[in-house]
């Protein structure tokens, strides 16, 4: 199979889909890699160390994409890379297609099939090409929320640990999974009050139970959730329904309640937010303000440490590239129940049924088309 890394051209994205390690194994398993001039750079990893690996450099994105047939991407295609895709070819990246109706409709026009990192899933419900960007996401928001509270840079003034005879600051994380525990790991460490908000009670015992009462652990309620915003110096956003849209559990009304100069970092934006003044941001852009709040929006916030995201999103990708590469998506799919939820769209249509009620399109389920 002819495998296609091209270059992410997205705002300040620097990972790439593919590292050498990664190129080897496919050509070794006798697969051909075309990867894109200057694709690794971002991450630290030049031409020469692809061509070592045996891949083969190819000047411009659409050469890649017109002789690939599986394309490898970090993020989800923009407007002049969906021009390049074609009927039958497999892409594999991360998409979050349900607040994105016009990606979705670009792809089922284009007669794509389209697998979503963020979807597939394990035996155990678990989302493991998600996790790894999860983990750098949540423990990120920490570093960037400590950031924007400087008051030189519209914050509240405050350092998250405070010092002897001045309080800490009060971080409030909304859902208990990956991202939030990597928040709160984070916080934690820098001294911070950490509570966290879910809607799970055997979630929020768990959570007691590994962080050993160094965070308050709060039951998810409108009234609750609003408390908890008012005196929050720092909210986190990492809430996650698999392919669906994010819930609005912040709304503007709360927006209006909060510490000025307090800082929201919403890393569920990629599902189109869970605070209602949520919009996406970028690396250039990242922050506005609303009441007084700064709000951080960044759509793709690992992109700004390639060198640590491209090794563990690759690290996790890699076993079901070489599938998809070896036995054809079909039998692939077919063999691997896994893969089969992280298939959003085929030969133009939805097979997800969270993106399809997400925008009000047909679902098929995959088997069907299989």
């Amino acid at each position: 199979m002819q495998v296609g890394v091209p270059r992410e051209i997205k705002d300040h994205e620097y990972r790439v889909s593919l590292v050498p390690a990664g190129v080897r194994a496919l050509v070794q398993a006798g697969h051909a890699v075309l990867v894109q001039e200057g694709a690794g750079l971002g991450s630290g990893i030049d031409n020469a160390a692809y061509q070592s690996a045996g891949a083969v450099i190819v000047s411009d994105a659409a050469a890649v994409f017109r002789r690939a047939d599986l394309i490898l991407k970090v993020k989800e295609p923009q407007e002049q890379e969906i021009a390049m895709l074609r009927k039958g070819q497999v892409l594999f990246t991360y998409l979050h297609l349900a607040p994105q109706p016009r990606l979705t409709r670009a792809l089922l026009d284009a007669g794509v099939t389209a697998i979503a990192y963020e979807t597939i899933t394990d035996a155990h419900g678990g989302l493991p090409l998600l996790t790894p960007m999860s983990e750098v996401a949540g423990r990120m928001s920490i570093q960037v929320g400590a950031f924007y509270l400087q008051k030189t840079l519209g914050g509240r003034g405050i350092i998250l640990g405070g010092v002897p005879g001045v309080p800490p600051g009060d971080v409030v994380i909304l859902g208990g999974g990956t991202v939030g525990i990597n928040a709160a790991t984070m916080a934690i460490g820098l001294g911070a009050r950490v509570s966290i908000v879910d809607r799970s009670l055997p979630r929020l015992r768990y959570l007691d139970e590994i962080f050993r009462g160094q965070i308050v652990t709060i039951y998810s309620t409108t009234a609750y959730i609003a408390e908890s915003a008012r005196r929050a110096d720092l909210l986190i956003g990492a809430v996650l329904v698999p392919g669906d849209a994010a819930p609005r559990l912040i709304s503007r009304d709360m927006i209006g309640t909060m510490k000025k100069g307090a800082v929201i970092v919403d890393v569920a934006v990629d599902q189109g937010g869970c605070i209602e003044t949520t919009r996406p941001t970028t690396h250039s852009q990242p922050t506005y303000e609303v009441d007084g709040v700064t709000h951080y929006c960044v759509a793709n916030m690992p992109g700004a440490v390639p060198r640590t995201s491209t090794f563990a999103l690759t690290n996790a990708t890699l076993p079901y590239v070489l599938k998809i590469a070896e036995r054809g998506f079909r039998d692939a799919a077919r063999e691997d129940a896994s893969l089969r939820p992280g298939v959003n769209t085929h030969d133009g249509r939805v097979t997800h049924e969270a993106v399809a009620r997400s925008q009000g399109l047909p679902y098929v389920p995959l088997d069907s088309l299989l």
